[in-house]
């Protein structure tokens, strides 16, 4: 039976204070949590109501009424897995990066996760503000993609200044992505939900990019971050071939 303590230590992961403090945050879903065991970050402990036949230490069989207690999810899954956060790693920029300025949403996030994992890109950098990899909506959006995409925090204007790669910036204005010569080695930026690129961010790109619409109305005023994403980063593949 699970303790009032544990409980209250594994619910306060839903907060990114408490994630930083101890150093863990949580997976749900069997999907998830397999493709975390069969990864490099480490297990602290797994909670099912079905065993996974792992480590005895590590593993505790709960009842669905004890798994509700502890889940983030509406319907909770089968099970729940608390990982340790791993170390900062040194980030590759010699390939195609994707960077975000103030992305806010958790299923966004997990969504341009899934598509750099998709696409090939190992490395994704974020500015601070930007909503933590290890929000456990994010980690259940990425559907295990989190364990192959390394995604950095950093202060993303110092950085973009620093690169000796072409910065291309998504704007509602900008060069017809369907007409542009695309490199295989750049960085691509993606702005806040609302409000875009911040100003500090675009004096530093290179290229303004932007997805044209076909409507006939012309009236739709912009498309979601993730679905941007996934345009873009189809483009700049399809350019290497």
């Amino acid at each position: 039976m699970l303790s009032k303590s544990q409980i209250k230590t594994i619910t306060s992961l839903n907060q990114k204070k408490y994630r930083l403090q101890q150093g863990l945050f949580v997976a749900e879903g069997v999907k998830t949590i397999n493709e975390l065991l069969a990864s490099q970050f480490s297990l602290q402990q797994l909670y099912t109501t079905n065993s996974f036949k792992i480590d005895a230490n590590l593993e505790t069989v709960v009842s669905e009424n004890e798994l509700k207690k502890i889940s983030f999810l509406k319907t909770p899954n089968t099970a729940l897995a608390i990982f340790k956060i791993p170390e900062p790693k040194a980030i590759n920029t010699n390939q195609l990066l994707v960077a975000l300025d103030n992305v806010r949403d958790p299923g966004n996030l997990g969504t341009i996760i899934r598509l750099c994992d998709w696409f090939g890109i190992t490395d994704l950098v974020c500015n601070i503000e930007t909503v933590d990899c290890y929000n456990p909506k994010v980690v259940q959006a990425t559907m295990g993609s989190i364990t192959r995409v390394n995604v950095s925090y950093l202060n993303l204007t110092d950085f973009l200044k620093t690169t000796h790669m072409p910065i291309f910036g998504a704007f509602m204005e900008g060069d017809n992505i369907y007409k542009s010569q695309l490199p295989n080695k750049g960085i691509l930026v993606l702005g806040n939900e609302a409000n875009g690129i911040s100003r500090e961010i675009e004096q530093v790109i290179t290229t303004k990019i932007s997805i044209p619409r076909f409507g006939q109305l012309q009236s739709t005023e912009s498309l979601n971050v993730a679905t941007a994403a996934a345009i873009l980063l189809s483009e700049f593949r399809r350019s290497e071939r």
